[in-house]
């Protein structure tokens, strides 16, 4: 039998299709202006912003990808990989020590540990850069690595231990029993459950350092060494405002994040609620 609301309940249920109808709409129409802008000229897109291209024209792409484009995808894809895949090992480990271990001030550590979430990278911009200028490493990926890794290991612990102290205490003691030591229990029975929160943090982790800019535009200074959201922020001067360019840069550069999460975004909603309730 079909369940039939109350006015005020079908004005409540209405009211909440019309805010996720307006959320999505503010989610889809940039990605469109940028796919429909980079197939069209200059002339068109200011003539009509809105309008689907009717002769799609690649030159925006060309002009894009024949500058500095490969040498600072390049750039991007090995920091991005370098500082995730780091981040998600150093976090794994941190976190099954604190999930695990039991030590005087674990939680006052894991506390402060978690407060440095709310600390914004602006605030330490000055003093990262006053010190990579000290030991000469401004213009140097590892510099801007070991900032990206400090960032995401807070967030990263935190997600991580709330998931280890869900794990059934049940399947650790039995490893236990059977000999295996905290390490082959981590390597063998924890990380193999841990997937959905490590493909969760490796796609949030992926999608910030990708897509950040403050940081890259201060320690990578040299041309060479650019990121793409730093590289792409130059064509503004570089092509007399190119829009078609711009959004060309744009659409690649966000193609590779597009790819990730199509394949990844099941894992990335159970990873979103997990360690949410402590099953036994």
């Amino acid at each position: 039998m079909t369940k039939k609301h109350t006015p005020i309940e079908g004005a409540g249920i209405t009211a909440r299709q019309l805010i996720l109808m307006l959320i999505t709409a503010m989610a889809i129409v940039p990605g469109y202006l940028m796919v429909t802008g980079s197939l069209k000229t200059q002339e068109e897109f200011l003539n009509s912003p809105w309008s689907l291209p009717m002769n799609p024209n690649f030159a925006g792409y060309t002009a894009a990808w024949n500058d500095q484009f490969p040498t600072w995808f390049k750039n991007t894809l090995f920091v991005t990989l370098s500082a995730v895949v780091l981040t998600i090992a150093l976090a794994a480990t941190a976190a099954w020590g604190f999930a695990n271990w039991k030590w005087r001030g674990r939680d006052t550590f894991l506390g402060v540990l978690i407060s440095l979430m709310v600390v914004p990278p602006v605030v330490l911009l000055i003093p990262l850069f006053t010190l990579g200028a000290k030991i000469g490493w401004i213009s140097t990926f590892r510099m801007l690595i070991l900032v990206y890794i400090g960032l995401m290991l807070p967030f990263s612990i935190y997600l991580l231990t709330n998931f280890f102290r869900a794990i059934p205490v049940s399947l650790i003691e039995a490893a236990k029993i059977d000999g295996a030591s905290d390490l082959r229990t981590f390597r063998s029975v924890v990380l193999p459950l841990s997937g959905p929160p490590l493909i969760t943090l490796t796609i949030v982790n992926l999608l910030w350092v990708w897509n950040e800019l403050l940081l890259a535009l201060v320690f990578l200074q040299s041309d060479e060494k650019k990121s793409l959201m730093v590289g792409i922020t130059g064509f503004q001067s570089r092509y007399s405002l190119s829009i078609p360019t711009i959004m060309a840069g744009m659409t690649i550069a966000t193609l590779p994040l597009f790819i990730t999460y199509i394949f990844g975004q099941r894992h990335f909603i159970t990873g979103l609620t997990a360690g949410a309730t402590k099953g036994e």
